[in-house]
This record gives C-alpha cells, sequence and structure tokens, in this order.
C-alpha cells in the first residue's frame, strides 16, 4: 500500500509538471509571436520604397520623360500599399491617414497623364509637400535636400527633395535643369 501511495505521488508530481512544462512552452511561444508581431510592425512601417520611386519621378521629371514619371508614379501606389501602419502611435497614424491619400490621389494624376508632363507636373507640387511632411514626422533613411525653384508656377515657385546636393529641376526639366537652391537639409 505504501509503494502504491508512493507511486501515486510520483505519478501526479510527474503529470503536474509536464503540464506546467506545456503551459511554460506556450506562454514562451505567445510571447515570442506578439513580440515578433510587435517588431514586424514597427519594421514595416518603412517609407524607403515611397521615397525610392518618389527619386525616380524627379529625376523623370528633370529628364522630361512623361512615360517614366508616369511609371514611377504608378510604383508609388504600389509602394502605399505595402506600408503597414500598425506601429505607428496614435498621432502618427492620424498624420499618417491624412497625408496618404493625398499621394494617392496625385501619384494617379501622374500615372495617368502620358503625354501631359506639365499637368504631371502640377501634382508633383502636392506629391513633394506630402513626401517633405513624411521626412519630417518619419525620418528618412539618408539625408534629402529640399530645393527650391523660384521660377516655376508663374513664378511663385515649388520644391521637391532631393538625395543629391547636384539636383536636375523636375518641374522645369531641360529648359532649365539646374534652377533651385538649396534651403533645407533633412535627415
Amino acid at each position: 500500500m505504501k509503494h502504491l501511495f508512493l507511486g501515486l505521488i510520483t505519478f501526479t508530481a510527474l503529470v503536474l509538471t509536464g503540464c506546467n512544462n506545456k503551459q511554460t512552452t506556450q506562454n514562451n511561444e505567445e510571447n515570442s509571436v506578439s513580440t515578433t508581431t510587435i517588431e514586424t510592425a514597427v519594421q514595416k512601417t518603412d517609407f524607403s520604397q515611397l521615397f525610392a520611386h518618389y527619386e525616380q519621378l524627379i529625376n523623370a521629371l528633370a529628364t522630361d520623360s512623361d512615360k517614366d514619371a508616369a511609371n514611377a508614379a504608378k510604383g508609388m501606389l504600389v509602394a502605399l500599399k505595402d506600408i503597414n501602419s500598425t506601429g505607428l502611435t496614435a498621432e502618427q497614424k492620424s498624420m499618417y491617414d491624412d497625408i496618404m491619400p493625398n499621394i494617392q490621389e496625385n501619384a494617379e494624376h501622374i500615372a495617368d497623364n502620358i503625354g501631359n508632363i506639365a499637368h504631371q507636373r502640377e501634382h508633383l507640387i502636392d506629391i513633394s509637400t506630402d513626401i517633405y511632411d513624411i521626412a519630417k514626422l518619419f525620418g528618412t533613411s539618408k539625408p534629402y535636400y529640399k530645393v527650391f525653384c523660384p521660377m516655376y508656377n508663374d513664378k511663385k515657385g515649388a520644391f521637391w527633395l532631393s538625395e543629391n546636393k547636384e539636383y536636375k529641376n523636375p518641374y522645369m526639366g531641360s529648359r532649365m535643369s539646374s534652377c533651385g537652391e538649396i534651403q533645407e537639409e533633412l535627415k
């Protein structure tokens, strides 16, 4: 009887230990998943592809290529869909939600207007403002320069962001490729 009693105690201890180990393993897996999800969300709030397509847009308009500008705008539209905003704070998310529809609308106009580079350039004004706001709010992975051209838009002027200090003007294209001055460096 004594052996039976000790056997039951040993068996019960083993079962309870196994259950605790299983529970601990499940808790560790759940913590690992939630930590990974948070880290992934933060990592995916990445605007680098959007910036890359914006740079292509700037270069296309600077070389007077309406077709390349349309393709770059299409790339921006794809990049917008790939941005995961779940890692943003409530304030950042609110600002993000205000900016993204504007970029989408203006990128669609640029993409849909092959053959009308003047119209594409008009929409670049708004996209540049929104890209500037993103750079100021969320930072950039590399330096950008805010360049202002006083001659564009009936001498009202307009700005764009350039990844280089040696820029080419996307608003004036080959007519005045060097028109502009750097107003600010964004990091």
